[in-house]
């Protein structure tokens, strides 16, 4: 059975994004051996899971780029999870060159979750946003949670852990880098 794996970037006081959704202070501490983390993270998913907004900014940045992480966000299969089932907002986005292996699901976020689990292959990377993240957690689909922690507090935002039925975590694993970013990765008790 395959699990489902959440990653993401916050900042040391626990948000994904600053007050107006910005995420640029992501950018100023990341390092070679961050990005490498990451890569390997991404190489790792069976597929891409993700809201349909996160979907929306994500296939107009990957797949023109020439960044570290280019390869397997374009290479790996995405399925995007949208509450009315399309991609409404841009009816040829599963064609974009690089982005056309694309499932849209809108059907029950758990029941789709446990079908996509008990396929076989490789496990399922959910990359947020925010939003579809929080979903993930309160519906406890949430198998592992790959943090990239940045040493930035931005004091408000979109908190990742807010609004949250409260749970414990097993620390499976914590990498430091060298620029004071953390890889950490846990799973729930």
């Amino acid at each position: 059975m395959r699990r489902l794996i959440l990653k993401m970037s916050m900042s040391l006081d626990g948000f994904v994004a600053g007050p107006g959704g910005e995420m640029d202070w992501m950018m100023r501490t990341r390092s070679p051996e961050g990005i490498n983390w990451v890569e390997q993270t991404l190489w790792q998913a069976g597929a891409h899971l993700m809201g349909r907004n996160t979907y929306a900014s994500m296939v107009r940045y990957w797949p023109t780029s020439t960044d570290a992480l280019a390869g397997p966000m374009n290479e790996v299969p995405k399925i995007v999870f949208s509450k009315s089932g399309s991609l409404a907002f841009e009816p040829t986005v599963v064609r974009t060159p690089g982005w056309d292996n694309t499932r849209v699901l809108g059907g029950n976020l758990a029941d789709d979750i446990a079908e996509l689990k008990s396929e076989s292959g490789k496990d399922l990377l959910a990359h947020g946003g925010a939003s579809f993240a929080k979903d993930l957690i309160r519906q406890g689909l949430v198998d592992e949670f790959r943090l990239v922690v940045h040493p930035v507090v931005l004091g408000a935002g979109l908190a990742l852990f807010d609004d949250v039925a409260p749970f414990a975590l097993t620390l499976i694993d914590a990498t430091r880098f060298p620029v004071g970013t953390q890889g950490l990765i846990y799973r729930p008790k």
